[in-house]
This record gives C-alpha cells, structure tokens and sequence, in this order.
C-alpha cells in the first residue's frame, strides 16, 4: 500500500519576494526618516535652549550692571555735593575756634556733622595720629614739642579732612614733627 501524502508548496515567486523586500525597506526608510526627523527637532531644542540661556545671562548682567551705573551715579552725586559742603564746614570750624562760646556756630556745626554721618562722610583723625599719604597732606614740619612726640606724629591739623565710605573726599592738612 502506498500512502500519499500530500506536501504543500508555498509558491514563491520573484514578485513576491520583491514586494516583501520593498515593503521592509519602506518601513525603514520611514523609521529612518523619524529618526532624522527627532534628532533634526532635538538639535533645534537643544540650540533654542541655550540662546535662552544666553539671553536670560545678558538680562541678568544688563541689570547688575544698571544697579552698579546708579550706585556710582547716586554716589558721585553725594561726594560733589559733600565737596561744595565742605567750604561752609571750614567756616564754621574756623569761626568756633575764634569763639567757642558761640552756641548758635555750636548748634549749626553738630547739624551738619549729623547731616554727614547720615549720608556716610566721616572726618578723618589726624591729631597724635602717624601721618598717612593717603588721608594726610602735611604742609609743615616742626621739631618735636616734647620728646616723647614719635617722629611724623600730626601735631596739628590746619584744615579738616573727610572720607566718603571708603573714599578720601579731601585730605587733611596738617603739621608733623620731624
């Protein structure tokens, strides 16, 4: 007895296999493109990014810098009108020194003196103190009083000196001994 048996063929043909082929490479290509399509958008992401980055960094400089234009502005202001000042304060030194007794010299000195503390101008000590270029301005110098006196001690001032904050408004002039 024979058997048949019965083998089914799976008909391939040329055709076939080249449609399969192009629907695969189809599907790759559209992949491909995606892919190119997502990294093209990532990169554009990524440099949008950072010119925002960029631009935010320049804000943020442009206002310092503007805050720090004002305080030099505001303070420039403040140490012209401290120098236009300092004139009436030499005054009214000099005239306390010709008579201390006078209350009214006494009350517009302490008013201004308050005016200048308020605004950050302080006087610059120079009486027993070592002279120092950069706060004194010596225009004499007279051998020792006593002979305990150190040598370029101020022994008198002539003429008040100010600071304005860290900034020397006007040196004092003083006497020094040798």
């Amino acid at each position: 007895m024979e058997e048949n048996k019965e083998v089914i063929i799976d008909e391939v043909s040329v055709d076939s296999a080249k449609e399969e082929n192009v629907s695969e490479n189809t599907e790759n290509t559209e992949n491909n493109d995606n892919t190119k399509i997502i990294e093209e958008l990532n990169a554009q992401i990524a440099e949008l990014k950072d010119k925002y980055l960029r631009v935010a960094a320049e804000l943020e400089n442009t206002r310092r810098r503007a805050s720090i234009d004002i305080e030099s502005v505001s303070r420039n202001r403040a140490m012209g009108i401290a120098c236009k000042i300092l004139p009436i304060m030499d005054a009214i030194e000099m005239a306390i020194k010709h008579n201390p007794e006078d209350e009214g010299l006494k009350s517009i000195f302490q008013a201004i003196n308050n005016v200048f503390a308020q605004i950050g101008i302080v006087k610059i000590e120079s009486v027993g103190q070592v002279l120092n270029p950069q706060f004194h301005n010596a225009i004499q110098m007279i051998d020792k009083p006593t002979p305990e006196t150190k040598t370029n001690t101020i022994i008198e001032e002539m003429q008040s000196g100010y600071m304005f904050g860290d900034s020397v408004l006007r040196s004092a002039m003083v006497i020094v001994s040798k």
